[in-house]
């Protein structure tokens, strides 16, 4: 080999990049696309409960081949709250076995949606249930006290989504509710009573036949009690009252659905953890009124653009409330109605909801 030779080879190598090694893309060599597989053959599962990422569903209800199933949101659905209650799209291992894991791949559309936020300013929601058709309102008569305006707040929360609400009164045994129950008399709301060693349980079981009935209530009131009651087996962790504050423990800390079992039919009960403030940051003001069908009938007579505030003009509910012809809760009513579009009228900017 001449010299010329080997300083050509030299010049060659410095163009060569054969040797050079290249840092593989984290991303992949595939471009990105939004074109999303259509899972044609997903099948639809009903969410039982929600546990840190995974999801407890149900699928084939109602039928011989029904079984539990762990699943897991797909990535494209990390950013949208999968509740109990949700109906929603599985694909991957659905045999149920253990250790087995599905995935959520679809939430299907939604009938109603119970949403509450942390106060009235507030207007970033909290789902805490899907489509859900009824609400049983859990209230003690005593030990803790009943609170009125909670309940008026449920009752607002329940017209707004579409959901039908009922009562359900415990520890009658401690005191007479008969004064707290007049605050709802003008409305069509059913009512059901409970004591210690007499829980209506057949009687709700049957208003549950049919229904998905979420259940709320201020903690202390008894409602896991409640629950326990009517799905034997459903172990909800059951608290008690502080002798001091009088204010109940919060006990159960997750939204569970439970299947309501009669020789009518099927239910389901949807178990939440109590509460000590529902706010309603995220509601139309509109729909406030629905709450107060008795209210809303003569509504009907107001001004155009009345508020149905303590200084509206010709509010045809204070002339009625001034008259008696609203009965003697009538005022309570009204005073429950003004307090909400009070709080809504100082937070939130006229056409801002």
């Amino acid at each position: 080999m001449t010299w010329w030779e080997s300083a050509d080879d030299d010049e060659d190598d410095e163009f060569d990049e054969s040797s050079i090694r290249s840092r593989p893309n984290r991303k992949g060599s595939r471009p990105r696309t939004k074109t999303r597989p259509e899972h044609s053959d997903a099948r639809i599962a009903r969410v039982l409960g929600v546990d840190r990422g995974r999801y407890t569903v149900m699928l084939d209800e109602n039928t011989a081949d029904e079984r539990q199933l762990t699943a897991a949101r797909a990535s494209e659905l990390r950013r949208k709250a999968i509740v109990t209650g949700d109906r929603v799209a599985i694909v991957g291992d659905t045999t149920g076995e253990e250790g087995s894991l599905a995935r959520i791949v679809r939430i299907e559309p939604r009938k109603t949606l119970l949403r509450r936020s942390a106060d009235d300013t507030d207007e970033v929601e909290r789902v805490i249930v899907a489509n859900a058709d009824q609400m049983l309102i859990v209230v003690a008569a005593a030990n803790p006290e009943p609170r009125t305006r909670l309940v008026d707040r449920y009752l607002v929360a329940a017209y707004d989504a579409g959901i039908e609400p009922m009562l359900c009164v415990t520890k009658i045994d401690l005191a007479d509710p008969s004064e707290f129950l007049e605050n709802f008399a003008g409305l069509d709301l059913p009512v059901f009573t409970s004591r210690e060693d007499a829980i209506p349980v057949e009687e709700i079981r049957a208003a549950l036949v049919g229904h998905d009935t979420v259940v709320v209530g201020h903690s202390g009131v008894g409602k896991s009690t409640l629950v326990n009651e009517i799905v034997p087996g459903a172990k909800r962790a059951i608290g008690v009252v502080n002798a001091v504050t009088g204010r109940g423990r919060h006990t159960s800390s997750s939204t569970v659905s439970l299947r309501v079992e009669t020789p009518e039919g099927r239910g389901w009960v949807i178990d939440t953890p109590g509460v000590r403030s529902f706010g309603l940051g995220h509601v139309n003001t509109d729909s406030i009124l629905k709450a107060f069908t008795d209210l809303a009938a003569v509504a009907e007579d107001c001004p155009r653009g009345c508020t149905h505030l303590p200084d509206a003009p010709d509010c045809a509910i204070e002339e009625a409330v001034e008259e008696g012809r609203l009965g003697p809760t009538g005022r309570a009513r009204l005073d429950s109605l003004q307090r909400l579009l009070t709080t809504f009228a100082a937070s939130t900017p006229s056409g801002s909801r």
